[in-house]
């Protein structure tokens, strides 16, 4: 077993085979697994927001759904994956509480989703497989000697994609 990498909130980490990368505590966020098969490079993403053109501050492109993918593809590219080989898994983007008016403001773990689905349709990556929605809280890790994408739960046990 490789070395585990740890990925904070608003954070992406790029790495090789046999390291694994992981991400605690998603919930209205996203995890997003980039993965290139055959070279075994991989890059994990914690998106908090889906959009940096509606921020106010946008210092850290880690925490956006349209700036942090392709930065961390690019690295990726770096280390030798190939962009017409990487493919994408993605989990987390729940709705963590109850609102009586759930406006579009409110809804930001589907947002999240549907900002991360836009952008690697724009980069012309595939999602392979996906966990999202839901109203409880995933723990994500990629293990890039297999590609396997572990998605942990409190209450729904632990599943792989």
């Amino acid at each position: 077993m490789g070395e585990l990498i740890k990925v904070g909130m608003a954070d992406y980490k790029v790495g090789k085979s046999p390291a694994s990368l992981i991400s605690y505590g998603l919930g209205s966020c996203v995890g997003i697994a980039l993965y290139d098969p055959v070279t075994k490079v991989g890059g994990l993403a914690h998106i908090m927001l889906p959009d940096s053109k509606q921020a106010r501050s946008a210092e850290n492109p880690a925490k956006f759904a349209d700036t942090a993918l392709p930065l961390m593809l690019d690295e990726m590219l770096k280390i030798g994956a190939a962009k017409n080989r990487v493919v994408a898994k993605i989990a987390g983007g729940a709705q963590m509480f109850t609102f009586t008016n759930t406006t579009d403001i409110m809804r930001v773990g589907e947002r999240n989703s549907e900002a991360v689905k836009s952008v690697l349709r724009k980069m012309d990556i595939c999602i392979i497989a996906e966990d999202t929605g839901g109203n409880y809280g995933r723990t994500v890790e990629l293990k890039l000697d297999t590609g396997v994408f572990r998605v942990k739960t409190i209450d729904k046990g632990e599943k792989e994609l």
